[in-house]
């Protein structure tokens, strides 16, 4: 691939795709949200066009005569807690999703790669493989699955290579203030207590510059219609996630674990992503307890 397109292109895995591709020499047409406030987060680089649509415009995106290769679709509405569960408002992502694709083929594009989640599975307490059945709960799982399906049946009609990556717990620099990390470190950095669960459920977390390099390498590397599981691959208890990110702090760091967890259908993550590894020639590279450094250096700027 030589030119791609990223819808969501400020957010966390966005700009780490951009990262690698423009380390690649790959032109890169970023859509961002008009009067976007992170517009800061895209690299800046001759490789890179940056233009102004929202989602609910991309039906109307003028196209010029360059074509491309390559359209990533991470764009999403609606994503805060408040709104992850409404069905009126998540059902617009479904048309969103399905114009992304009809914008891709006027583009010219080849592939076209969405961006799923873990909230298609619900709620699963073994490993999640390329066996496990959906079963989501939140409007936003119910939708992301739609537009997964309905997005490759639209790629299919139009000949374009369909790839849809479900992803799980990614984290880094640019992550939402709502995650459990961002909560412990803003605890910490105020040396102030953090409160969590008995957090004894497995996790999977997955740093963005791993996350950027496996979407990169979906675009390079996989020529079929596909669906993966983005994630490291390696579980432990979260309590165990929890307590290195506070040493990190030293002995300033204090935190208290509820002694038993107080909800039944507590969300558990273990993936397994050989069919994914083995696909792409790629396993992730930084540790948690680096990728939580990586953290600490942005929030400390």
């Amino acid at each position: 691939m030589k030119r791609v397109v990223v819808t969501g292109a400020t957010s966390m895995i966005g700009t780490a795709l951009i990262r690698h591709c423009l380390n690649n020499g790959i032109e890169v047409l970023a859509i961002v949200r008009k009067d976007s406030k992170k517009m800061n987060r895209l690299p800046e680089s001759e490789l890179i066009k940056i233009r102004e649509c929202n989602l609910n415009e991309l039906d109307t995106f003028a196209a010029d005569e360059r074509k491309y290769d390559v359209f990533y679709h991470f764009a999403w509405g609606y994503t805060s807690k408040a709104t992850r569960d409404d069905p009126v408002l998540q059902e617009k992502n479904i048309q969103y999703t399905l114009n992304a694709v009809e914008l891709a083929r006027k583009l010219g594009c080849y592939k076209f790669i969405g961006a799923g989640s873990q909230a298609e599975y619900g709620i699963v307490h073994q490993v999640i493989t390329a066996e496990t059945k959906e079963n989501p709960y939140l409007s936003y799982g119910i939708a992301k699955n739609a537009a997964g399906r309905l997005s490759r049946k639209l790629c299919e009609k139009y000949g374009i290579t369909h790839i849809w990556g479900r992803i799980f717990s990614v984290y880094g620099s640019n992550d939402s203030e709502e995650t459990m990390i961002s909560y412990a470190v803003r605890q910490f950095l105020r040396h102030e207590k953090a409160f969590f669960s008995a957090a004894t459920q497995q996790w999977d977390y997955l740093h963005e510059e791993d996350a950027g390099e496996i979407f990169y390498r979906l675009g390079e590397k996989v020529d079929e219609n596909k669906t993966y599981r983005i994630a490291s691959g390696q579980s432990r208890p979260l309590k165990e996630f929890i307590l290195e990110l506070k040493n990190l702090f030293g002995d300033e760091a204090v935190c208290e674990f509820d002694a038993e967890e107080n909800g039944k259908n507590l969300v558990s993550l273990q993936v397994d992503v050989g069919d994914l590894m083995e696909d792409i020639g790629f396993a992730p590279q930084v540790s948690f307890v680096e990728g939580v450094n990586r953290v600490l250096i942005a929030n400390r700027k």
